[in-house]
């Protein structure tokens, strides 16, 4: 959490933690390939979807989008209709984006809310999986700080 909040790289880890920047790589490659990121989030997840906070109709899949081609299409559309969502995306030509900053859709306070963690500023990891680890292990202290809220 600690590299996660400070930016820092793990040779930089204060010497009070007790640790070896190898041993601090080591346990979090172990944490990492065990899946314990992902089952931290899932659990503070499930955890709020219990009073009703995480609403689950609106959430919609990852899409991976052709080469080249970008957010407005008659594909996107119809995919978007199919799951019940209106899309807000400027026709490219047609439409300037400046309307669309009128509201504040629910992926950018997401996304808003990880900017408190430095470390995703910056990509340190070699591995692909060390790079996904940290906004997984950035999104379970965020839901529980929701969580937090409930129960006060």
């Amino acid at each position: 959490m600690y590299a996660l909040t400070s930016g820092c790289a793990r040779r930089h880890l204060p010497p009070p933690f007790g640790t070896s920047p190898a041993t601090a790589h080591r346990r979090f490659t172990v944490w990492t390939e065990a899946g314990l990121w992902r089952r931290l989030h899932r659990a503070v997840l499930d955890e709020l979807g219990v009073p009703g906070e995480v609403g689950w109709t609106t959430a919609a899949p990852t899409r991976r989008t052709p080469h080249g081609q970008g957010d407005f299409s008659a594909e996107h559309l119809a995919w978007l209709r199919e799951r019940g969502l209106a899309a807000r995306i400027a026709r490219p030509g047609i439409e300037s984006g400046e309307r669309l900053g009128r509201h504040r859709w629910k992926i950018e306070r997401s996304i808003a809310r990880l900017f408190p963690y430095r470390r995703l500023t910056v990509r340190y990891e070699r591995k692909g999986s060390h790079g996904l680890a940290f906004p997984g292990l950035a999104a379970a202290p965020t839901c529980y700080k929701k969580l937090a809220k409930l129960a006060t």
